[in-house]
């Protein structure tokens, strides 16, 4: 099923995450803190940690991966919607290590900002709410 939403850019924020915070938490308590329940999100900078999540479509859960060691953020990119009634932040996250080895996947709580910016533009319209997808097993935007 294809949803389509037509939506306007409301409002434009900037600004840097704070040290040692959660990167997943700090962009959502943002969300909630400034009311912005659809958006869209792009950071650059650098994390302590990180948890990333790989979805297996087989067994219709994600598996999760933690680098313990310093790496820079090479792209972040997400969005906002709503679930269960709250901003959701929803976003994937590109990685390099000191040999500049990449890699990514679904961020995941557990990945602590060393540095970090962001851009996150709020979107008027209607809302794009989250719910159970039964061919996936997945909480997607639903009509």
């Amino acid at each position: 099923m294809t949803i389509l939403r037509n939506v306007k850019a409301a409002e434009n924020f900037m600004g840097r995450l704070t040290h040692n915070a959660d990167l997943l938490d700090e962009l959502t308590r943002i969300c909630v803190e400034n009311n912005i329940k659809m958006g869209r999100i792009d950071a650059i900078g650098a994390v302590k940690k990180a948890c990333v999540g790989f979805y297996d479509q087989d067994k219709r859960v994600y598996e999760y991966i933690t680098y313990n060691k310093p790496l820079e953020i090479l792209n972040l990119t997400g969005n906002v919607s709503i679930k269960d009634g709250a901003p959701m932040v929803h976003a994937h996250v590109t990685l390099a290590d000191h040999d500049g080895t990449a890699f990514g996947g679904h961020l995941a709580k557990g990945t602590i900002v060393f540095a970090c910016e962001y851009t996150l533009t709020s979107f008027s319209g209607e809302l794009l709410e989250r719910g159970m997808d039964g061919e996936t097993s997945l909480p997607l935007w639903k009509n």
